[in-house]
């Protein structure tokens, strides 16, 4: 019941911060293109990288901070739902290239993100 209550935590507080995110790129940078999920995407793939190393080999965290922290927090700031909907009514909007743009940088950029901190989180 621990890692459930942790995860649901982690996963509003997350939540929120993804909302907040993007709302804050997409104000900076427009709404013509996924910008916001595409950070929070990065970002979210970078500290999970990170933080799977550093809660598990380094730190041996409890099932309850490991469940807080990759499952919730990250799992509710991350947005791949959101992803697919951008990317759906991009392509829908006849918008071909900014869709393929936006699955290609996704993609490739979230797994060399997810690498980037793993390999951090490795250093320590």
């Amino acid at each position: 019941m621990k890692q459930v209550l942790a995860i649901a935590a982690g996963g509003a507080l997350g939540s929120v911060l993804r909302f907040w995110m993007s709302g804050w790129v997409a104000g900076m940078l427009g709404r013509g293109f996924p910008y916001g999920t595409l950070l929070v995407n990065v970002s979210g793939s970078l500290l999970m990288g990170f933080l799977y190393v550093v809660l598990i080999d380094k730190f041996n965290a409890s099932a309850e901070w490991r469940a807080l922290l990759l499952i919730g927090l990250l799992g509710g700031f991350t947005t791949f739902s959101s992803f697919s909907m951008e990317t759906f009514n991009l392509i829908e909007a006849g918008e071909i290239l900014k869709a393929l743009g936006n699955v290609i940088l996704s993609v490739s950029v979230c797994l060399a993100a997810t690498w980037l901190g793993v390999a951090v989180g490795r250093q320590i």
